[in-house]
C-alpha cells in the first residue's frame, strides 16, 4: 500500500515540479538549491540547517545558502563533495526514475555522499535497501 500510495505522490509531484529525470539539475524552489539548507551542515554537524540569505553562493545555476562563511568556503573548494546526489532530488524517486522533490530532514550521508528522500516515510523505505537503491538511482540519473 505504501509503494502505491508513493508512486502516485511521485507522479503528482512530477507534474507539480513540471521536470522529468532529462532535465532534472538542482532541486530548487523558491527558498533556494535543497530548500535554501546548507549541505555543508549534513557533513559538518550531522544534520540539517538552514542557510542564510546574507551567505550564499550561485552553483549549476542554483543559490545556496550556508549558516556560516567557513561552511560556504568548504562548499566552494569542493562542490562535488558536500552537494546531494542526483541533484538534490529524492535518491528513492530517482531509483525509481523519477526526479522527485525532497524534505531536507530526510537524509542519509553513505560512503561520504549525501542523499536526500522525499520524506521521512519515504526514507524507511530506502534505508531498507540503500545499496540497491543506490545503483538504479545511479543508472537512472546517469540517463
Amino acid at each position: 500500500m505504501k509503494k502505491i500510495i508513493f508512486s502516485i505522490v511521485m507522479l503528482i509531484s512530477l507534474g507539480l515540479n513540471a521536470q522529468t529525470p532529462k532535465d532534472a539539475k538542482i532541486y530548487t524552489n523558491k527558498e533556494g538549491a535543497i530548500k535554501g539548507y546548507d549541505p555543508v551542515s549534513y557533513f559538518t554537524v550531522s544534520k540539517p540547517e538552514k542557510g542564510q540569505k546574507t551567505i550564499s553562493y550561485l552553483w549549476e545555476g542554483s543559490t545556496w545558502y550556508f549558516v556560516s562563511e567557513s561552511n560556504k568556503k568548504l562548499f566552494i573548494a569542493n562542490p562535488m563533495k558536500y552537494a546531494p546526489q542526483y541533484g538534490g532530488y529524492c535518491a528513492y524517486g530517482w531509483a525509481k526514475g523519477y526526479a522527485v522533490k525532497i524534505e531536507p530532514d530526510a537524509w542519509a550521508v553513505v560512503d561520504g555522499k549525501l542523499y536526500l528522500n522525499y520524506n521521512k516515510s519515504v526514507q524507511k523505505d530506502w534505508d531498507k535497501d540503500r545499496a540497491g537503491y543506490i545503483k538504479k538511482a545511479d543508472i537512472n540519473y546517469s540517463k
